[in-house]
């Protein structure tokens, strides 16, 4: 089995705020498709998936979590396309996913960015001048937006060129 555009799509939405290990585990066994625990952490150690970021929990004495961006679903359905079509590990590092893990740690950290920005812009909303600071931040959000949104289709080209280069060569 596998997950269609639409399933991804809802997916995505679904978990737009972030995913644990486990909700990312039981998407995959949901859908009939094998992927472990120990491959996660193998693809994360191998810089292949970002790294989860710690997001504490709500109520006393709950602790942390660890929160992937739900974009780590299409990534590991991509390298689970690209190991069948007998590709390594090592091709992958190197050929096609060089800096997907960068880009999405750029997107993370955007993200907390923007939040704190608009946190303080949030208490702060009385004070004169803040609706133009407020109106910068969303500025700057949608350029760091587009920014990702370049950097991901460099990567694409670069990644397309590598794989038609790849059955130029077979």
């Amino acid at each position: 089995m596998s997950i269609d555009e639409a399933m991804l799509e809802r997916i995505e939405k679904r978990y737009a705020e972030g995913v644990t290990s486990v909700q990312i585990l039981d998407v995959f066994a949901s859908h009939g498709v094998p992927f472990s625990e120990a491959t996660l952490r193998k693809y994360v150690q191998l810089g292949l998936l970002p790294r989860s970021k710690r997001v504490g929990r709500k109520g006393k004495h709950q602790g942390s979590q660890g929160i992937y961006p739900v974009g780590v679903v299409r990534q590991i359905l991509r390298i689970k396309e690209m190991m069948a079509r007998d590709l390594t590990i090592e091709q992958i590092q190197t050929q096609f996913l060089f800096i997907r893990s960068d880009l999405q740690q750029l997107e993370q950290t955007l993200g907390t960015i923007f939040g704190k920005l608009e946190g303080v812009v949030k208490e702060r909303r009385k004070v004169a001048g803040t609706d133009v600071v407020a109106r910068q931040v969303d500025q700057a959000r949608e350029l760091g937006s587009d920014l990702v949104s370049k950097l991901e289709a460099i990567e694409e080209r670069l990644v397309s060129r590598s794989q038609l280069e790849r059955v130029v060569a077979s």
